[in-house]
């Protein structure tokens, strides 16, 4: 019997690439709300982002934005096939609050917010409608198991306003 394929140790998904109807203003939130850095730009029609790693040099890019096939349209219909959410983690719960502040800070409406037990998120769409979900994982010593052993996912709300709180304290 042939063993099932695994992804190898350190795989991971890379970069999210964005269609947007209007880059200035596409930059204007994951540049100026999210605090990413703009690393190259091809003049009005696509934009690279990253954000600083350790050391403090800034990745080549994690969202690319572009406008070559969607300049001036609209978002696509709910109900319909394509992107769920594009995610952004965040290293520490501190850093993760202070994402969720500086959002409601700049007048962004989050969609939802959850408490899965393994992580806490906040959802929202950003100016093109294309789906977020900012996130920070807990330890996987944290990460709530049955008794077999099998990770259990929560739906549980999260209490943003006590993260919020909480975040000059963590």
């Amino acid at each position: 019997m042939a063993t099932r394929y695994q992804a190898p140790v350190g795989t991971g998904v890379g970069h999210v690439h964005l269609r947007v109807a209007d880059l200035d203003r596409a930059l204007a939130f994951y540049e100026g709300v999210l605090g990413f850095h703009v690393q190259a730009r091809v003049g009005n029609a696509a934009a690279f982002l990253g954000a600083r790693m350790a050391g403090g040099t800034v990745y080549h890019h994690h969202i690319g934005l572009n406008t070559w096939e969607s300049r001036g349209s609209t978002p696509p219909p709910r109900g319909h096939t394509g992107l769920y959410h594009a995610e952004i983690l965040y290293p520490s719960r501190a850093d993760f609050a202070e994402a969720v502040s500086r959002i409601l800070g700049a007048g962004w409406q989050l969609t939802g917010s959850t408490d899965h037990g393994i992580s806490e998120a906040v959802y929202l769409d950003d100016p093109d409608g294309n789906g977020l979900e900012l996130y920070r994982d807990r330890a996987p010593a944290d990460w709530p198991r049955t008794a077999a052993g099998d990770l259990v996912m929560d739906l549980k709300p999260l209490d943003v306003d006590r993260l919020l709180t909480d975040r000059n304290s963590i």
